[in-house]
């Protein structure tokens, strides 16, 4: 067995691989020990998935959503009370209690107004950096094997297609400086769906991959409503936009047309 990643002999490996971070709500799709090496687990954990999570936008949903961290912390979330007092707001999920956190001259101000309002602006922008890049990449690679994990000779085939490549150096080595991605809402992030025993469950993350009349591949992820695309192909995503003007912007993650598969969800 070899590392789908580094292309290393991996037999010896005892982690298992999360496709999407635990910090993101993900409990299901697991890759099996050896798929991803030991030492390529620790290092995306360390230099990939934890930039990503420590975004201000993805703090803030992991916040509002109460996605704890492996130790069970939540982000604290900053603010103001207005007009210009700022406040730290820190989550105790095992105390099920919230705490605002002030400076002393601040809380005498507050103690005297009349009205308190509180203020979190939303933090939306996530496309410009190539740590979100670099997140989607590795996501996609994984993706792939959870499709193939009951192949041998398909994660053999992963491991040496040369056209992935690039998308494999990119999410282990950063090598592309700017690689586009696509990043919109397609739903409320506490959007939520009908299961199979009828109930609604809120939609956490569901991804699929798409094949373009231009035969260009694209590898389509969702987190509580917001969409990420990349390219599997290379750094361009002017196909992607394309594709979305020709079907009306509808998302892949809810059509076969065109290529798409059926969505994984949560």
């Amino acid at each position: 067995m070899r590392c789908i990643f580094c292309k290393n002999p991996s037999s010896s490996s005892k982690s298992v691989e999360h496709v999407i971070p635990e910090s993101l709500g993900n409990k299901r799709h697991v890759l099996p020990r050896g798929i991803v090496c030991d030492g390529c687990n620790n290092y995306f954990s360390r230099k990939v998935e934890k930039p990503f999570l420590d975004l201000p936008a993805v703090r803030q949903l992991r916040f509002h959503q109460d996605l704890e961290s492996k130790r069970g912390n939540i982000p604290p979330l900053s603010g103001l009370i207005t007009p210009d007092i700022p406040v730290l707001l820190t989550r105790y999920p095992k105390y099920d209690f919230t705490s605002a956190q002030v400076s002393e001259p601040d809380l005498a101000k507050i103690l005297q107004a009349k009205e308190v309002t509180m203020m979190f602006p939303l933090v939306v922008d996530l496309t410009g950096t190539p740590i979100v890049s670099r997140f989607l990449a590795k996501i996609a690679l994984e993706a792939i094997a959870l499709r193939l994990v009951e192949f041998p000779k398909g994660i053999a085939y992963l491991c040496d297609e040369v056209q992935l490549d690039v998308l494999r150096d990119h999410a282990r080595k950063g090598y592309t400086n700017h690689w586009p991605v696509h990043v919109r809402t397609i739903y409320h992030q506490d959007g939520k769906t009908f299961g199979p025993n009828g109930n609604a469950e809120q939609i956490v993350h569901e991804f699929d991959f798409l094949v373009s009349d231009q035969g260009e591949w694209f590898f389509v992820l969702a987190i509580f409503g917001v969409e990420f695309t990349i390219n599997l192909g290379g750094p361009e995503i002017s196909g992607y936009r394309h594709w979305l003007e020709q079907t009306g912007g509808i998302s892949p993650l809810y059509t076969d047309r065109y290529g798409g598969l059926a969505a994984m969800p949560k």
